[in-house]
């Protein structure tokens, strides 16, 4: 049985936690002419909803991905009126807001990590199960590869780059056969790549785990993208985007971008003033109110039905007050 498309369709995509997401975010949004900043729009899943349940609101969508840009903009077209697009990387939306005359806004969405898109379509290279050329940027028309780190790197700065951002136990020695595979034939293909991972791997440790290959490629793709430095920048300048009472959330599926989140918010909801003083000094009390205990996780049924969901991980906080 069909039945027509409704705003919450993304093709095959199924937005991560989305009714939670939505009902955090709701009571910022309910506020006649609120803004709602998604800083991930990807296919724009989470923004339709939103869209469609708040009639007045207004959205500012970031992706640095020009082909995700336009697949959203198609989709999310009976909201024209309603939508800005901006093909940036999200640690511009500070300038962005001030350039598009928003000063606060009411809302800021993070979905972290790789799309739907970027990882169903074999040619873009993310996903080891398919050969593909070893780009991996998720704007394609800028910065470097997949290729040029695996070809390029030392193999002691490749070591660091899997230790750190796959948290590969084996980081050194998957280098090391990289190296020596390389200077024979440089690698260009992701089916290579994956290949050599799994025979640099001991044999028992390949047969719990999934694929031996995903923690190098998630790696490569942090690397690539400069995601982490990317989202250092741009949670605090988030935070300083939202009005008084507005609402940040955060979806990450990485352990290094879930302790980035949490030292944010953490931090914005803890007092400067020094321990054992009878009353909070102005200026001193916490600008921002936690709205999850630690990391919410997705549910086992949303899991079992879209297992991409189930290294999520949300953190969400309130703003209390202007800075000082």
């Amino acid at each position: 049985m069909t039945r027509e498309p409704g705003p919450a369709d993304t093709g095959g995509h199924v937005p991560v936690m989305l009714e939670r997401v939505v009902s955090v975010l709701a009571p910022a949004l309910e506020a006649p002419g609120a803004v709602v900043v998604d800083a991930t729009l990807g296919l724009g899943g989470h923004s339709a909803t939103l869209l469609d349940r708040f009639s007045d609101l207004r959205l500012v969508g970031f992706d640095r991905d020009p082909q995700a840009l336009a697949l959203a903009a198609r989709r999310l077209a009976a909201y024209q009126q309603r939508t800005t697009f901006v093909h940036a990387v999200y640690d511009q939306i500070g300038d962005v807001l001030g350039d598009l005359g928003h000063e606060r806004v009411q809302g800021v969405l993070f979905d972290l990590g790789v799309s739907s898109l970027q990882l169903d379509e074999a040619g873009r290279g993310f996903a080891y199960s398919q050969d593909a050329p070893l780009d991996m940027r998720m704007d394609q028309s800028q910065g470097i590869t997949a290729a040029d780190v695996v070809n390029g790197y030392a193999a002691a700065d490749l070591a660091r780059v899997l230790r750190t951002y796959g948290e590969e136990r084996f980081a050194r020695r998957i280098a090391d056969a990289v190296v020596r595979e390389r200077a024979r034939d440089p690698f260009t293909g992701t089916a290579r790549l994956a290949e050599l991972v799994r025979a640099s791997i001991p044999a028992a440790t390949r047969r719990t785990g999934g694929h031996p290959a995903k923690r190098t490629f998630q790696a490569l793709r942090m690397e690539v993208n400069g995601e982490l430095a990317a989202l250092e920048r741009a949670l605090p300048a988030a935070v300083g985007a939202l009005a008084v009472g507005g609402r940040i959330v955060v979806l990450s599926y990485h352990s290094l971008e879930d302790r980035a989140v949490k030292r944010v918010l953490v931090r914005g909801a803890t007092s400067t003033a020094p321990p054992d003083l009878p009353v909070e000094p102005p200026g001193t009390a916490p600008v921002l109110r936690l709205l999850t205990r630690g990391a919410e996780v997705p549910s086992a049924e949303e899991v079992a039905a879209n297992p991409r969901a189930a290294a999520a991980k949300m953190r969400a906080a309130q703003r209390l007050r202007d800075a000082a």
